[in-house]
């Protein structure tokens, strides 16, 4: 029944639904894009039962009176909105509650948005939220968004967020014992690829047990966003916070476990790296890289559960952690470039390098292997490639790597023109390392497998009982 109500009712019957409810009331402020949520309500009709006030402040100076003046400085960020939220509803509270209905359920809803300027080539995104009691009297519960709009224009910016605002009230509502549920409905009623939404956060009364880093992944299944990212700390990140004026180094791996193998490889690429012009540890960061798909661009079905162990360990090592879909390597370039116009370096091994130059791995892409790794190589890209052990146990590296007769000129173009560049181990030792084998040998319990990963991963696996850890019985 529930599903059935997600994709049968319009925004304006979501609106009219919320009106027609005495029992939920609140306020509704918007800053850089209109009062596009509040006229929804108002065009449903019989808003006066549901909307206490509509507010926007879009002078600075005013916007800064009300809700005090943040320590990011910003206007249009996750710290500015949950000013917004925590004001208006204190003040819904502190007006009404005592003179409506004990059943009531308030909520004050919040955006803050930098729409598409005139004449620029702004960011175009949003901080949205909403600040809801889910029951009489209840402490309030916060679900806030970060949104990015595609569209062209401010007005079809303008619109797309007030479906999604119509969206996220009624979702908060009705929803709100089905996390993934509420995801799903966020883009009800506006056309693919109009809006990303890459951050969700929920706080409060009914979310005590829920996983922020799980959920959110889940925006990555329902084609909300490509990719999700995580701060050393676990807490999620807008990529364009992360990325912003950086140069970008990954790795791409399962990391299940992560291994001292990984580490080298991410280590060694980063030394190399750091040799570019500019680049410094400061001006960087580096990112693990975690592909739900298989080779062929089909989902694994990892378990979220699965994931979050991965990237948690990743974290406590000190990195950022990407999970995304995307499969190929150019795609992960462009992703990047979205964000940062500086240096991106990407660490391979020696079997992904064979794969690159494999035909078969561009089927689908119109211009085949050369449109590929035309993408690919844009603009200040550069591969870093970790050697490998043959059957004679002998250290084999990218410069001898052998491709298809008609690709060997296009190989030697990149090794020319220094897009590829080589790394070397620091232990040959290594190599002996699979993560397979750990992860076999590890649900057996404790043994040679802990030398093969950081002492601290380790401690983490058997503390928690990672990746099916059997911890024996005393």
């Amino acid at each position: 029944m529930e599903h059935k109500d997600i994709s049968s009712r319009s925004t304006s019957q979501k609106a009219l639904r919320l009106n027609l409810d005495d029992k939920k009331y609140g306020t509704i402020v918007e800053i850089g894009a209109g009062q596009e949520v509040a006229r929804q309500f108002f065009l449903a009709g019989a808003a006066a039962g549901t909307i206490a006030k509509t507010m926007s402040a879009y002078d600075m100076k005013f916007s800064d009176a009300i809700y005090g003046v943040q320590n990011d400085g910003r206007y249009v960020s996750k710290s500015r909105v949950k000013a917004m939220m925590e004001q208006e509803l204190d003040l819904v509270l502190e007006r009404v509650k005592d003179v409506r209905s004990k059943s009531s359920r308030y909520f004050a809803y919040a955006a803050t948005v930098a729409a598409k300027s005139f004449g620029r080539q702004n960011e175009c995104h949003a901080w949205c939220g909403i600040r809801v009691q889910m029951y009489p009297g209840a402490e309030p519960s916060n679900i806030k968004v970060h949104v990015r709009m595609r569209d062209d224009n401010a007005e079809a910016q303008q619109h797309a967020l007030g479906i999604l605002g119509v969206n996220l009230i009624y979702a908060a509502y009705y929803y709100f014992e089905n996390p993934k549920m509420m995801i799903d409905s966020l883009t009800d009623g506006i056309e693919a690829d109009r809006i990303e939404i890459d951050s969700i956060e929920f706080i409060g009364p009914y979310f005590e047990d829920l996983d922020n880093r799980a959920i959110n992944l889940h925006l990555i299944r329902s084609w909300k966003t490509r990719a999700i990212m995580f701060r050393p700390d676990g807490s999620i990140c807008v990529p364009a916070e992360m990325l912003y004026k950086k140069n970008v180094i990954t790795i791409r791996g399962s990391f299940r476990p992560v291994t001292n193998l990984n580490i080298d490889m991410i280590e060694q690429g980063k030394k190399a790296f750091f040799k570019q012009q500019g680049v410094t540890d400061e001006n960087t960061v580096a990112i693990a890289e975690i592909s739900l798909n298989d080779a062929k661009g089909n989902d694994n079905h990892v378990p979220e559960e699965d994931l979050v162990q991965r990237v948690q360990l990743l974290n406590s090592l000190g990195y950022n952690v990407m999970i995304s879909d995307y499969t190929r390597y150019f795609s992960l370039r462009a992703y990047f470039r979205q964000y940062t116009k500086m240096e991106i370096g990407i660490v391979v091994g020696m079997k992904n390098l064979k794969q690159i130059f494999d035909e078969d791995s561009y089927r689908g892409v119109p211009g085949g292997i050369m449109e590929g790794l035309g993408k690919l190589f844009e603009d200040d890209t550069r591969m870093f490639i970790y050697p490998e052990i043959n059957l004679e146990n002998e250290v084999r590296d990218f410069s001898n790597l052998k491709v298809a007769e008609h690709l060997r000129f296009l190989y030697r173009h990149l090794l020319e023109n220094n897009f590829l560049t080589g790394l070397e181990a620091s232990n040959l030792a290594l190599f002996e390392i699979y993560s397979r084998d750990v992860l076999k040998s590890l649900k057996a319990g404790r043994g040679d497998w802990e030398e093969m990963v950081p002492k601290l991963v380790a401690e983490k696996i058997v503390e928690h009982g990672f990746f099916g850890f059997k911890k024996k019985r005393a």
